[in-house]
């Protein structure tokens, strides 16, 4: 299955969503007026964009068909894609990826049941598989189940991992695995942070403490704090990703679990109320579905 194929059928139930609350405004040879605005709207709100970003959408169409004398719901629709695209491609243009002799550290949160651990795991699996030298480090010490959850993903995708035991300091853990990384000259140190403490200070406590760490054992290397959020929690996955903005750096969001969800287009509200650029999209079980995002073939897959 190709590469843009398989993200089509990963994001089929949303798109399936958006055809029914939002594709059905565009009618063939329906002239635009006030009742498609406020359809429209409707329909961006309960395929699960979000009240603000929907209502900003809807405002910038206006504006856009008055300004371009539009007429016909199709050349509406075009208009929408492209504003789509719009909000979600900013921050795409800035490099990411791993390269082969420069060390980079993905620091990686989220809440549990998020794919926080597999997500690391399919990562580590992948980027092994292109050639680069991946080491894991279980910072996650707060649940025996993620290190040895870790531990069988290391085995699975042949690359070393450092692990203490379960209620270890994450800090001791990661000052390792920045000492490790080092001498064994790594290319991806990615490190599986706990994403829930007893409260918030707490967990800005520890996830702050392992950001210092890595910043002090590592300062050369290029460094990326990644939420993982679950698409299929809609609107919820906005508050966690604000709660997690106010307590680390955020520069990159990773959405898991588009294939079992029709409320994808929760990337859309996402990107525009948080201005974090989603970095990867997982649309299946294997580590290949965890896969880049690209805004143009997102928006594609999703109105195609």
């Amino acid at each position: 299955m190709g590469f843009f194929q398989n993200l089509k059928n990963g994001v089929s139930k949303t798109r399936q969503n958006l055809g029914d609350k939002v594709m059905g405004v565009f009618t063939l040879g329906r002239r635009i007026d006030e009742e498609l605005f406020e359809e429209l709207e409707e329909g961006l709100i309960q395929a699960d964009v979000g009240v603000k970003t929907s209502l900003e959408l809807v405002e910038k169409l206006r504006s856009l068909a008055k300004e371009k004398k539009v007429k016909e719901a199709a050349e509406l629709k075009e208009l929408l894609k492209q504003e789509i695209i719009a909000i979600l491609s900013a921050g795409e243009e800035n490099g990411f990826m791993p390269q082969k002799g420069i060390l980079q550290v993905y620091m990686v949160t989220g809440v549990n049941g998020a794919g926080k651990t597999t997500t690391i795991g399919k990562m580590a699996d992948r980027f092994q598989k292109e050639g680069l030298k991946v080491m894991l480090a279980a910072a996650d010490t707060f649940r025996a189940a993620a290190i040895d959850q870790l531990a069988v993903w290391a085995e699975r995708a042949k690359v070393p991992i450092i692990r203490h035991q379960e209620g270890a300091d994450p800090g001791a853990v990661v000052f390792d695995a920045c000492k490790a990384a080092q001498a064994r000259g790594i290319d991806l140190l990615l490190i599986d942070t706990a994403g829930r403490l007893q409260n918030k200070t707490n967990l800005m406590n520890e996830l702050g403490k392992i950001g210092r760490i890595v910043g002090r054992e590592l300062p050369e290397a290029k460094k990326d704090f990644l939420l993982v959020l679950d698409a299929g929690t809609g609107q919820n996955a906005i508050s966690q990703a604000q709660l997690f903005k106010e307590v680390v750096p955020l520069n990159g969001l990773i959405l898991t679990k588009l294939d079992g969800t029709a409320k994808g287009g929760v990337i859309i509200g996402i990107k525009n109320e948080l201005q974090i650029p989603v970095k990867w999209i997982g649309v299946g079980e294997a580590s290949e579905d965890l896969q880049p995002f690209s805004s143009a073939d997102f928006v594609q897959a999703l109105f195609n």
